[in-house]
C-alpha cells in the first residue's frame, strides 16, 4: 500500500537486533505495514506471489495476503500490514508507540537430531529379498545363404618396382 506522504517511520526490532532496511516500515491508521523485503523474506522459508496474493510459507503455516494487482514486481516496493502476517507464521508482535518501534521475536526452530554412529553390536535388520530376474542371453546369429561382400578394404602391401638387370660384369 503505498502512501504519499509517508507515514511515520517505524524501526523493526527482530529477536533485539534492528533490521537493517532500504524502504522504512511505516504507520497508518493504526496500522504497521512494512515492505515484504527484507522482513518476511528473512523469517519465513519461502515467499512468492500468485496473482494477485501474496504467499508467505514457514514451517507446515502458509499465509496468504492480497496485494494490490497494480503493485511492482519488487519485493521491497510490495506493503503488507505486518503484524498479522508475523502472527499467523508464529512469531510475537509488539508496538511501542512512544519510540516507533515494532519489537519481533521468532520462535526458535525445532533441532534435528542427527542420526547416532554405527554400532556393529546392536541388533541389525536382515536385507530383504528382491526379485530380480536375470536378462536373458542374446543368441548369436546364424548367416544363411551366400556370402556378402567384404565391406572393409584389405591392406595391400606396396608394390616394388622390378630392378634392371646388369649383365656383362
Amino acid at each position: 500500500m503505498p502512501l504519499f506522504p509517508p507515514g511515520a517511520p517505524v524501526s523493526i526490532i527482530v529477536d533485539g537486533r534492528p533490521l537493517a532496511e532500504y524502504v522504512r516500515a511505516y504507520v497508518v491508521a493504526g496500522r504497521v505495514y512494512a515492505p515484504v523485503s527484507p522482513l518476511l523474506t528473512r523469517l519465513a522459508d519461502r515467499v512468492w506471489s500468485v496473482g494477485d496474493s501474496l504467499v508467505i510459507e514457514r514451517g507446515s503455516v502458509r499465509v496468504r495476503v492480497r496485494i494490490e494487482p497494480a503493485a511492482p514486481a519488487s519485493l521491497n516496493a510490495t506493503f503488507v500490514a505486518i503484524a498479522p502476517v508475523l502472527r499467523a507464521i508464529g512469531a510475537s508482535v509488539r508496538y511501542e508507540p512512544v519510540g516507533r518501534r515494532l519489537i519481533v521475536h521468532v520462535p526458535a526452530r525445532t533441532i534435528l537430531a542427527s542420526p547416532t554412529p554405527f554400532n556393529p553390536s546392536l541388533p541389525s535388520v536382515a536385507p530383504s529379498a528382491v526379485f530380480t530376474p536375470v536378462p536373458a542371453q542374446t543368441p548369436r546369429p546364424i548367416w544363411t545363404g551366400s556370402p556378402l561382400p567384404r565391406r572393409t578394404p584389405l591392406s595391400v602391401p606396396p608394390i616394388s618396382q622390378p630392378q634392371p638387370a646388369v649383365f656383362g660384369r
